[in-house]
């Protein structure tokens, strides 16, 4: 009788063990509108990897990627609820939810896609993180997206002017609106999924967007003229939910911190190598690809985008002259 007491007891006690231990373990969801094999994704599963071995299994997580957890917009919100734990999304799509993320969208913000890293790896992008934060999302990791460009069926693009009178398809964000309106495109917000048959049937005489984008969607077929305006450097960001990251200890918390960190080193490159192939494809399809040595006109053209913008976001006018002063 007292051998099976003992023995019961064991086996209870061990089963107690095994469901603590399942208890305390963490199995993160992660949102990705990506396919499998693109930069993101593959950082973000690189992510998750690093995470699981350097918590010996304690913290986990799986990344849905395709877009099946829902549209980026709804994921933002998800995430900052804690009903999703990362993600990785455009700050371009951020603006609504943290305002501080807006100053990226501005054209011409960032001079280059290096300044764009040493700036959104210190000082900038810390004061953006900080809206983050206030708003339950925590950065993690800067990706890199490239620099978008305009493309058409018409004309190259070598100067403001030649903007003018073009219908160019724009994402919805007024900030993009107001940037082709101030060299007098006319601007057309609509999903990206229909650029291509509006190209084609004349509805807008194109878009903007990277080199990727550009060639994974054929763009390049019914637009042939790609002109390297490189207008906007918007990154992404590799976040998680503030819910999600609280309820980490500490040590799990700079395990997902360094991990974060080495995604995004991993994701840069793969990006660049993916750019280049881009640009390898759509140029033997025929694409003209010009280049753009003097943005100074652009840049000016710029101006009332910022005078509207800070006129609305005067507390953000610290964080623009932070990088309009850097070299």
């Amino acid at each position: 009788m007292s051998r099976t007491f003992t023995l019961s007891s064991a086996v209870i006690a061990g089963c107690l063990a095994v469901a603590a231990s399942s208890a305390s373990a963490q199995d993160l969801r992660g949102w990705n509108i990506h396919v499998e094999d693109y930069p993101v994704s593959i950082a973000m599963e690189s992510f998750i990897a690093e995470v699981t071995e350097a918590t010996g299994g304690e913290v986990t997580g799986t990344v849905f990627h395709n877009g099946v957890l829902g549209s980026q917009p709804d994921a933002i919100e998800q995430v900052r609820l804690g009903a999703l734990d990362f993600g990785v999304f455009s700050l371009g799509q951020m603006g609504t939810s943290v305002p501080e993320t807006n100053i990226v969208s501005l054209p011409f913000i960032f001079s280059s896609i290096p300044q764009m890293y040493e700036l959104m790896d210190g000082a900038v992008g810390e004061a953006i993180g900080e809206g983050m934060r206030e708003r339950g999302i925590v950065p993690l990791g800067w990706y890199d997206a490239g620099a978008r460009s305009f493309y058409n069926s018409i004309r190259p693009i070598n100067t403001p002017a030649d903007v003018e009178g073009l219908k160019i398809r724009v994402m919805n964000n007024n900030l993009f609106v107001m940037m082709v309106e101030a060299m007098d495109g006319n601007a057309t917000p609509m999903a990206f999924a229909e650029v291509y048959q509006s190209i084609q049937t004349g509805v807008v005489d194109g878009a903007e967007n990277n080199p990727p984008s550009y060639e994974s969607t054929s763009h390049f077929e019914v637009a042939q003229y790609y002109s390297l305006t490189e207008h906007l450097i918007i990154p992404e960001c590799l976040c998680m939910s503030l819910s999600a990251w609280d309820s980490l200890s500490p040590e799990h918390q700079e395990i997902v911190m360094a991990a974060g960190r080495a995604s995004a080193e991993m994701q840069r490159e793969l990006w660049q190598a993916r750019e280049a192939a881009s640009m390898e494809v759509v140029e033997a399809g025929g694409t003209i690809v010009n280049t753009i040595e003097d943005k100074g006109p652009f840049q000016d053209a710029m101006a009332p985008v910022y005078e509207a913008f800070l006129a609305d976001n005067p507390d953000m006018a610290g964080i623009i002259d932070l990088i309009r002063g850097a070299e």
